[in-house]
C-alpha cells in the first residue's frame, strides 16, 4: 500500500526587513502524517506515543488531551461549518530522542471525496502557549490565504499585524510561506520548502544523519536569534493574555498574487 504520509527535507528561512534587518536559515526535516494511517505506521525507528529515535505523540498537538487528533480537528471543522470525513494530514517536525518543538504545524483538511476544504495553522510560542487559525481553502495546488494576528509569538513583534500564507500542497514538494505585515508593508518573511521522500526507516535515518541535532537546534536557534535581535536594539513587547478561544476561524480570502 502506498502511504500518503511522507518525509520532507528542506530549509527554513526567516528574513526580517524592519525596523532592523535580520536573516536566518537552517535545514530541517518534517513528517507529513495522514492521521488515518497513524495506526499502520509500523517503523522500527518511529515511536507513536512511545520513546524511540523519532517519535510522534498526539498529546503534543491540538488541545493536549490525547483525544484522537482527527476527532479534534473534525470537531473544529464542524463548528465552523466546514465539511468533514476526508483525510486530515499534518505537517510537523518529529520528536528526536523524546524532544520536539514545533513553532508551526499545518493540517490539510479534506472532504470525503479528497478535495482540500481547509487548512488549520497551529502555532506554538516558547512560553508553552498554543493557538490555531482555521481558514477555508480552495481545492488548488497553490493556496493563498490570510488572517489577522491574534496570538503572541515573538517578543519582538507587535500584535497589530496580519499574516499572508502561501501554501504549495505536499506532493513532490511542499512550501509553507508566511509573510507578516503591518499597515506599511512587510515586516517578516518566513518559509519552509522541502522535497518529499518515502517515510521509511532508511530515509528517516538518512535525514537524521544530516540533521542529528535538529530539534535542539530549532529551540537553540530561536533563542540565539532572539538574543541577536535584542542586541541590535529591538524592544521587547509585553505579552498579552491568550485569545478567548483556542482556534480563530477566518473567512476564506484569496490574496492577490
Amino acid at each position: 500500500m502506498t502511504l500518503a504520509s511522507g518525509l520532507y527535507c528542506g530549509l527554513v528561512s526567516h528574513a526580517r526587513v524592519k525596523p532592523r534587518k535580520h536573516k536566518l536559515a537552517y535545514k530541517v526535516f518534517m513528517l507529513l502524517i495522514d492521521l488515518d494511517e497513524l495506526p499502520s505506521l509500523k517503523l522500527k525507528t518511529l515511536g507513536v506515543e512511545r520513546f524511540n529515535l523519532f517519535g510522534f505523540d498526539p498529546k503534543r498537538f491540538g488541545d493536549g488531551s490525547g483525544r484522537p487528533l482527527k476527532a479534534q480537528i473534525e470537531s473544529t471543522l464542524t463548528e465552523a461549518g466546514i465539511p468533514t470525513g476526508g483525510p486530515v494530514r499534518m505537517l510537523a517536525m518529529p520528536q528526536i530522542l523524546g524532544r520536539a518543538f514545533n513553532p508551526l504545524t499545518v493540517y490539510f483538511c479534506h472532504t470525503p471525496k479528497g478535495a482540500l476544504s481547509a487548512i488549520l495553522y497551529e502555532v506554538n510560542n516558547t512560553f508553552g502557549e498554543r493557538h490555531s487559525y482555521l481558514i477555508p481553502a480552495p481545492d488548488a495546488a497553490l493556496v493563498k490565504q490570510g488572517c489577522a494576528k491574534g496570538f503572541y509569538v515573538s517578543p519582538f513583534m507587535d500584535m497589530d499585524l496580519t499574516y499572508a500564507f502561501r501554501i504549495l500542497r505536499p506532493e513532490a514538494r511542499v512550501l509553507v510561506a508566511v509573510d507578516t505585515s503591518d499597515g506599511e508593508g512587510l515586516v517578516l518573511a518566513a518559509s519552509f520548502s522541502g522535497e518529499r521522500r518515502e517515510l521509511t526507516d532508511r530515509e528517516l535515518l538518512r535525514a537524521w544523519l544530516t540533521h542529528p541535532w535538529m530539534t535542539l537546534g530549532v529551540v537553540a536557534a530561536i533563542h540565539i536569534e532572539a538574543l541577536q535581535i535584542w542586541l541590535k536594539g529591538e524592544k521587547v513587547r509585553v505579552r498579552p493574555p491568550l485569545p478567548e478561544r483556542a482556534v480563530t476561524v477566518s473567512p476564506a480570502a484569496k490574496l492577490a498574487a
